[in-house]
């Protein structure tokens, strides 16, 4: 297999943090690394229980991002620090449990098959979306439709976290260039990526009850109508 690394923003998740990571690095690959990027916002242990593992594994390494603005600067950053290690594939997930470890394999297969990228998709058959409050799951099959119409893309989800990628489509995008901060960041992704040779594989996604600000809505929505025009600065 091709050097893989996983990349995953985390933030006070001292509760599963260990097993998550055990997780992960017990799959059978022998060239999977994992990435977590954690920065100031995490107050609890969850740096130290990723330092201790780090000892003790040469597949495991944490990057404390000082400049981070937000998760989606962590995603980035950690994107950067896996393709000047030499990743040929990346995947990217959430570190808190809402991405369950024993799904990797199968975008490690599609990376396999030469497929640029590998999206996540909880809606289509197969996949499935639990423990989330119903305005939640409204929003992001909402989001999805609207994104589609107004976009022009067809994928059955448009705003999920767990997705892979050949190295080259990051090394052509301009990381610094994107316009989302939140929630927008993966349609922005998908936007970007959409002529490319992709596709969809289920997950099964394990949400919280966590709120969702009016203005994230209202930011996402701007950013939505702006990509088009946007998309000629990310080429440039």
């Amino acid at each position: 297999m091709k050097k893989t690394v996983i990349v995953m923003p985390v933030a006070n998740e001292e509760a599963t943090m260990g097993q998550i990571i055990d997780e992960i690095l017990g799959l059978p690959y022998d060239n999977l690394y994992l990435y977590p990027v954690i920065d100031s916002y995490s107050r609890d242990r969850t740096e130290e229980i990723i330092r201790n593992r780090e000892k003790k594994s040469d597949k495991l390494k944490c990057i404390f991002y000082k400049e981070s603005r937000g998760v989606i600067t962590c995603y980035l950053e950690g994107f950067r620090q896996a393709l000047a290690d030499g990743a040929e594939w990346i995947i990217e997930m959430d570190g808190g449990g809402s991405h369950l470890p024993e799904e990797i394999p199968q975008f490690i297969s599609r990376l396999e098959e030469g497929y640029d990228c590998v999206w996540g998709s909880r809606f289509m058959e197969g996949g499935s979306m639990k423990e989330q409050p119903l305005y939640r799951r409204a929003l992001s099959q909402g989001g999805t439709f609207l994104s589609n119409f107004v976009l022009g893309t067809t994928l059955k989800d448009m705003t999920s976290g767990f997705e892979g990628f050949q190295r080259e489509v990051l090394e052509k995008l301009n990381l610094d260039k994107f316009l989302s901060k939140g929630h927008m960041y993966q349609t922005e992704m998908r936007y970007y990526c959409r002529n490319l040779h992709t596709i969809e594989v289920p997950i099964h996604y394990v949400g919280s009850a966590s709120s969702l600000k009016g203005s994230s809505v209202t930011e996402a929505l701007k950013i939505l109508f702006m990509l088009k025009q946007h998309e000629i600065l990310i080429r440039n």
